[in-house]
């Protein structure tokens, strides 16, 4: 009775896995150490709400050319640490600045 059509049994007679079934706890291990944790900076605090300034001047040259570059370039707010509505206002007045001639628009 040696049938062609029929099939040999499976070499390994286990359940078929299902796709979706969590793998097998695998042993304890050791957890590596914890790194420590990243420091965050400290918040800058703007330099024109901790003074209440209502108004930039742009003849207050002393003042703006804090926030220029030697280059002449105006610093971004996040190195600077000034509020949204107070860098509005300071790149205003130094924009102003520069076309009096007080302050200059590219350093040689």
């Amino acid at each position: 009775m040696n049938n062609e059509n029929t099939t040999a049994p499976a070499a390994n007679p286990a359940p078929a896995a299902n796709a979706n079934a969590a793998p097998a706890a695998a042993p304890a291990e050791e957890k590596p150490a914890r790194r420590p944790a990243k420091r965050m900076p400290k918040r800058k605090v703007c330099l024109f709400c901790a003074e209440k300034v209502e108004e930039i001047d742009y003849k207050d040259i002393q003042k703006i050319k804090k926030f220029t570059t030697e280059k002449g370039k105006i610093i971004p707010r996040r190195m600077s640490g000034v509020c949204a509505a107070h860098q509005r206002r300071l790149a205003l007045a130094i924009k102003r600045a520069r076309v009096m001639a007080l302050l200059p628009f590219k350093a040689d």
